[in-house]
C-alpha cells in the first residue's frame, strides 16, 4: 500500500457542493466549526485517509491556520493521515469491554486478518486500531468496521464476521447474539404489555 502524499487534493464537484451546504449551516463567523464534517468527507473521498494537501484545502476554505486543522484531524482516531485498508477494524479495549472479554476479540482479529494492533494485512483488506471507547458499552465487547458497529462479540462471532468480509460478503451489523438494540439478554422489564414478545420471563412493569 502505497503511503505517498498527493501533490495536491481538491474535493469533486458533489462534494464541493456538500461542503458548501455543510459551511453554510454555521452563523457568520462560526464557519470554522464545519472542520470536522470537511475532514470526514476528505477522508471519504480519498479512500479512507486524509492526505496534507486535504488539511491545507480545507484550512483554506474556513479561513484556518493548517496547524489548527491538524490538531483536530490528529486528536480524533475517527481520521486517518496514511492508507488504511479496506476495512478498519476498531476494537474497543476500554474497561466495560475489556471485563466482557475484548482480549478473546483481539486474538479472532489477529488469527483471521493475521495483524495486531497499529498494522495492515498484507493483502490490504484490514486494518486493525485500538481504540477507546465507542459508545456502545451495554453491548460490549463490540468493534467497528468502517461505519457499522458490532456489538456482544466473542472470539467465534468476530472470527465469522471478519471471514464474511474477507470472502467479499456483508455480515449483518449490530448484536451478533439476537438482542434487541440494547435490552437486557433477559428481556424487558418494562412495558411488557405493550411488547410482550421482548419481554423477561420473569415479568416487570407495564
Amino acid at each position: 500500500m502505497s503511503s505517498t502524499q498527493p501533490d495536491h487534493f481538491e474535493f469533486s464537484s458533489d462534494n464541493r457542493a456538500a461542503a458548501k451546504a455543510i459551511i453554510d449551516k454555521y452563523p457568520e463567523g462560526r464557519q470554522q466549526s464545519a472542520v470536522m464534517p470537511l475532514l470526514d468527507l476528505a477522508q471519504r473521498q480519498n479512500g479512507g485517509w486524509i492526505p496534507h494537501p486535504a488539511i491545507e484545502m480545507i484550512a483554506d476554505m474556513l479561513g484556518m491556520a493548517a496547524i489548527r486543522v491538524l490538531e483536530v484531524a490528529t486528536f480524533y482516531t475517527m481520521y486517518n493521515l496514511a492508507p488504511i485498508g479496506k476495512h478498519h477494524v476498531q476494537i474497543c479495549t476500554n474497561l466495560p469491554c475489556w471485563l466482557r472479554g475484548s482480549d478473546q476479540v483481539v486474538e479472532a482479529c489477529r488469527k483471521v486478518t493475521g495483524v495486531g494492533h497499529g498494522r495492515t494485512s498484507e493483502d490490504d483488506l484490514f486494518t486493525v486500531t485500538e481504540v477507546e471507547c465507542l459508545g456502545a458499552c451495554v453491548n460490549a465487547p463490540m468493534m467497528q468496521i468502517n461505519d457499522d458497529y458490532y456489538e456482544d462479540l466473542d472470539s467465534v462471532s468476530t472470527e465469522r464476521i471478519l471471514s464474511a468480509l474477507k470472502a467479499g460478503e456483508t455480515p449483518t451489523p449490530g448484536s451478533q447474539t439476537g438482542r434487541h438494540t440494547c435490552e437486557p439478554v433477559g428481556g424487558i422489564t418494562t412495558l411488557t404489555g405493550r411488547y410482550p414478545d421482548r419481554a423477561t420471563k420473569s415479568g416487570g412493569d407495564d
